[in-house]
């Protein structure tokens, strides 16, 4: 398997789950937040294989309304939030 592009995609699929809301769905909340993202954008970033720049991780936290430390893997964000 490819390196991921991005360390949220399993965080991302976990909390849009935990919800009980499609990828779709998803995409939906997102857009009518005012991201234009698409099912398939999802997709890759839940899958690792797209990149996700710093605005987009606070419109998926505002999505799931939830800090941006939470869509880090536990142990990287254990690690964040000790340098505060």
């Amino acid at each position: 398997m490819e390196t991921p592009r991005n360390i949220v995609g399993p965080q991302i699929i976990s909390l849009r789950n935990e919800r009980g809301w499609s990828q779709q769905e998803f995409a939906a909340i997102c857009q009518r937040q005012g991201w234009d993202i698409s099912r398939g954008v999802v997709a890759r970033i839940e899958g690792g294989v797209r990149w996700v720049s710093d605005f987009e991780l606070l419109e998926l936290a505002a999505a799931f309304k939830v800090a941006v430390p939470l869509l880090y893997p536990k142990n990287k964000r254990k690690a964040f939030l000790a340098k505060k």
